[in-house]
């Protein structure tokens, strides 16, 4: 099969590494993960899948599942589109639904960095972007977010994000055994340091990437008929498809981030309403 697929660029390495060893022909577009703003991801998504509408393709792959729901609503055209049944990345790092339910009942208050994540940071800090920062990170942010919104709802979006702050933990830094210099596992044990966060390297379990790029969609994915959207739904399987309208047990737009994840994204919405 010749397949697309559109990736948020956290999994960059995973991806590559297995679509090089898949018996299909992959197409691969990162998609940059720009702080993880929902809304942002979820139009040029979008986009990038409607520009490779007409072409002779036997279906796309979105490799980052639900992400905050920025990939609800997102609408397949003439091709199926098969999503992991996963809340964000991190269950793809981590290789399961299970675990990753498992993880955050362990410890909810974690912070998880990876390779890619952390290296490709658009010029941000990578620390800030994880939402641990260093007193001159906070700083360029708060600067940042007044020239952006003003005194008073910079004052407020800085509170909100310290404390988040204070409901986290842990670290832990997800090794895939795919390259990099051990400059990023650094800076992720020294900002578990500078916030006394406990902080653990964790193997990496890829074979959710490895089946959704081999072509092995049974339970763990959801595969979107054509001129069908991906929808939001609650309970194990996470998310559905639905020809329009809506499906029953989904959600029609974001409510709440998944586990383990910050409310800065959400705050930064209403900033912008």
């Amino acid at each position: 099969m010749h397949l697309l697929a559109l990736t948020c660029e956290a999994l960059t390495r995973p991806v590559y590494y297995f679509a090089a060893q898949s018996v299909h022909m992959i197409d691969i577009e990162l998609v940059r993960r720009n702080l993880h703003q929902p809304a942002d991801i979820h139009t040029r998504l979008q986009q990038a899948i409607d520009a490779h509408a007409g072409e002779k393709l036997a279906g796309s792959l979105l490799g980052g599942g639900l992400g905050g729901q920025a990939t609800a609503g997102l609408r397949a055209r003439d091709i199926p589109r098969v999503s992991p049944r996963a809340h964000d990345c991190i269950t793809l790092f981590l290789g399961s639904r299970e675990r990753y339910l498992e993880e955050n009942k362990k410890e909810p208050g974690t912070y998880w960095y990876s390779q890619d994540y952390l290296e490709r940071n658009a010029g941000q800090s990578a620390a800030l972007t994880m939402g641990a920062s260093t007193g001159d990170d906070a700083q360029a942010m708060y600067l940042k977010y007044m020239e952006r919104y003003g005194k008073a709802k910079a004052d407020r979006l800085m509170q909100v994000m310290n404390d988040w702050l204070m409901h986290y933990k842990r670290a832990v830094y997800l090794d895939t055994g795919l390259g990099g210099d051990g400059s990023v596992e650094a800076e992720a044990r020294q900002v578990a340091e500078a916030h006394a966060w406990a902080f653990e390297r964790m193997p990496a379990r890829l074979g959710l990437i490895q089946r959704l790029l081999n072509g092995d969609w049974e339970d763990d994915f959801l595969v979107v008929p054509p001129g069908q959207e991906i929808a939001v739904s609650f309970g194990e399987e996470i998310i559905s498809s639905r020809a329009g309208g809506r499906a029953e047990g989904d959600v029609p737009s974001p409510l709440a981030p998944p586990p383990g994840h910050a409310a800065i994204t959400l705050y930064q919405g209403k900033l912008r309403g």
